[in-house]
């Protein structure tokens, strides 16, 4: 009892001091992990090439990836719900460099699927309790804020960590791509070790038996819907960006790369206003953001072929594309403590599936429309009815939390 008022008080002056050094920790791993996840959006061509694949199969690269996280998010994070919280972090992190090491020296594409889908599993568990420990950090206004800093390290890659990445991949081959992000994992790993605080211990009970209760809750449900078509829209054009650029639009490789900066710094921004918007009501915030998303979308079908629209359309696209992400991710954590109190690490772990499930469905669309008559240049307009959807999705959520 005594140990468990001592870590409420210690809980207590941490988040009356603001940002606690804990959330910079888990800010600097999500960064080291979004480069993994996303790095390889820049080096399909480059891929492609070396292995003597088709660009849609180098796709799989970013669809199985995904995969990986759907599986490792709900089920390894209801696996490891009493593992305490900093030696999580640590063994993710571990898992991690591991991953991407194996992918620096696989001889062939098989090996590279199966290095990708094992750092899948470490992105799962990661995000899942990484968004669940932001949020208990801060006072309640600010959960949002303080999710949306955190993912601040996952857009950021976008900014720095692809197009250098990218640039790597270009001129010293993608495997010292792999190497590079493996020395991010131990930067991260020794953050953890040094900021992360030691009495950082679930206090969920969160196991397999946690996940019928989820699943079984009708909003918590259109809630994952809403998340893996909102993200799936995003993807079905993202994956083949780097393509779309350099075949419709008419950019050089190298252009590519410093576009892919400026719709880095749009995603940062937008991720960072996405969170203030949604600190007092995500659902209707969300509504917004998905429409607004939904129409970039359909203009990016008319302005791609344009050099200077194109890159307008983009800046704005990316601000809208990563906006939701932490509205999403309260409002999971808001319904399960409202409606299945306790499972708000599992939960959280399913949204995170959720999102990469919306990778993997969009993603491997994108390559379908690619591999049709329909061609690269329909994939934003395809995206857009992914969008589309979700707004439906959106509004009847809202219909639903006005029964409750």
């Amino acid at each position: 009892m005594n140990n468990q008022k001592e870590i409420q008080i210690q809980a207590q002056g941490v988040k009356s001091k603001g940002l606690p050094a804990a959330l910079w920790a888990l800010t600097i791993s999500a960064f080291g992990i979004g480069t993994t996840e996303f790095v390889i959006v820049g080096l399909l061509p480059t891929v492609a090439s070396d292995l003597g694949i088709s660009i849609p199969s180098a796709g799989l690269l970013v669809s199985l990836y995904a995969i990986g996280v759907a599986i490792g998010a709900p089920i390894l994070t209801a696996l490891t719900g009493k593992v305490p919280r900093k030696i999580l972090l640590i063994s993710i992190m571990l898992l991690f460099v591991i991953g991407n090491g194996l992918a620096s020296v696989a001889p062939g594409f098989f090996t590279l699927v199966l290095a990708r889908i094992l750092t899948g599993f470490a992105h799962g568990v990661y995000f899942s309790i990484g968004s669940t420990i932001a949020a208990s950090l801060v006072t309640e206004e600010r959960r949002a804020t303080a999710i949306s800093i955190m993912f601040s390290g996952l857009t950021l890659t976008i900014v720095t960590g692809v197009p250098l990445g990218t640039f790597i991949g270009q001129h010293f081959g993608w495997r010292a791509t792999f190497i590079g992000v493996s020395i991010l994992g131990i930067i991260g790993l020794i953050a953890s070790m040094l900021l992360v605080p030691k009495n950082l211990k679930s206090d969920q009970t969160a196991s397999l038996k946690s996940l019928p209760k989820v699943l079984g809750n009708r909003r918590l449900i259109f809630a994952f819907l809403m998340t893996a078509m909102g993200y799936g829209g995003t993807f079905v054009v993202f994956t083949y960006l780097s393509p779309i650029l350099q075949q419709i639009t008419g950019f050089q490789e190298s252009t590519v790369t410093f576009i892919l900066l400026v719709y880095g710094i749009a995603i940062a921004l937008g991720n960072l206003f996405g969170g203030k918007m949604a600190n007092k009501k995500p659902l209707k915030a969300l509504l917004w953001m998905f429409a607004a998303q939904g129409l970039v979308l359909l203009a990016f079908y008319f302005t791609a072929a344009s050099p200077v629209l194109s890159i307008i359309t983009l800046f704005l696209l990316g601000g809208l594309s990563f906006a939701t992400v932490p509205g999403l991710q309260l409002l999971v954590v808001q319904i399960a403590e409202k409606e299945v109190s306790g499972t708000e690490d599992v939960a959280s772990g399913i949204n995170i599936a959720a999102f990469n499930i919306g990778i993997a469905i969009g993603s491997y669309t994108g390559g379908l429309i690619v591999n049709s008559s329909l061609g690269l240049n329909s994939t934003p307009w395809i995206g857009a009815v992914f969008l589309l959807a979700t707004v439906l999705i959106t509004w009847y959520s809202i219909h639903l939390s006005k029964k409750k």
